[in-house]
């Protein structure tokens, strides 16, 4: 039986770094997280984060949790480093024995602009080397390390089950323990903006143009997956909807009243979709409320 594990890249702030501690609190399954820099610092508030947010943390947990969280160097913009990180990857969790269950591409950068004269050559190529090329290299790195067809998840399954009876036994409100798919699942970060049918108000072009270009190799990877790994995995984009870091802070003041999410709010709505969504559903953008975007 193949064990699973856990990829998030990045995980220093935002997004990355409360689904790392969310998943540390509610797994039992190794992590692996990137960074650019501070990478002990990165681990040490990814451990503390997880331990404020559970209700029983002991220390030995806590000490648990950090024995299977690996917090490794990766830049999306640097080939070389992404390529590092993945045999990093392959160190810890060798393929003959383990598999990448859960993956979380999820680097994003804006640089708005809403007429074309104010567009910056600069900041285009960085906005796609960030976006859209950086998933690819994820994609091209890690998508090894997916299941192929032929892989035993039935320990994933076990372990599924295992959670679930673990809930039953647990207090009202504690049971938030994270439900495994049984299949693997490759999540890139999108966003609707990527959505050229959707697209009513212009501008944004180069973030626009860059998350449609995810929704794009996203459905690439998914038909790799189909024929690689069969029903043991599936590639989905995502649109989190706006969330309250420091990505989107310019934006705030023009957010709907209840539209501005939590980074836990966000996590937890991200994971439910990701646990309701079956292998037919990949190569396709959903949103927070588990409805699809339309390319």
């Amino acid at each position: 039986m193949s064990k699973p594990w856990i990829f998030i890249s990045p995980s220093s702030r935002g997004i990355g770094h409360a689904l790392a501690a969310h998943l540390l609190r509610t797994t039992s399954l190794p992590i692996l997280a990137t960074a650019r820099s501070n990478l002990a610092c990165v681990k040490e508030s990814l451990v503390s984060r997880s331990a404020a947010s559970s209700h029983n943390k002991s220390s030995l947990s806590s000490e648990a949790d950090a024995s299977r969280l690996h917090v490794t160097y990766l830049d999306v913009t640097d080939e070389s480093s992404i390529e590092a990180a993945s045999e990093k990857a392959a160190e810890l969790f060798p393929p003959s024995t383990h598999h990448l269950h859960l993956a979380f591409a999820l680097p994003g950068i804006l640089h708005p602009e809403k007429q074309p004269r104010r567009i910056d050559y600069d900041d285009a190529l960085e906005t796609f080397r960030v976006n859209t090329l950086g998933p690819l290299m994820l994609m091209k790195w890690f998508g090894d390390l997916l299941p192929r067809k032929g892989t035993d998840l039935s320990h994933v399954r076990e372990l599924a089950q295992g959670q679930e009876a673990d809930g039953n036994e647990q207090a009202e409100g504690q049971t938030d323990r994270f439900r495994v798919p049984a299949h693997a699942t490759w999540l890139t970060n999108s966003a609707r903006v990527g959505s050229t049918a959707d697209n009513r108000l212009g501008g944004w072009y180069n973030y626009r143009a860059s998350k449609a270009g995810v929704n794009s190799i996203t459905k690439s990877f998914d038909l790799h997956l189909r024929t690689r790994s069969a029903a043991n995995a599936m590639a989905m984009a995502y649109h989190p909807g706006t969330v309250k870091t420091g990505f989107s802070e310019e934006f705030w003041g023009n957010v709907a009243e209840g539209k501005l999410f939590s980074p836990e709010f966000a996590v937890r709505k991200m994971l439910e979709v990701v646990a309701s969504r079956r292998v037919d559903d990949g190569g396709r953008c959903w949103d927070w409320k588990g409805e699809e975007v339309p390319p």
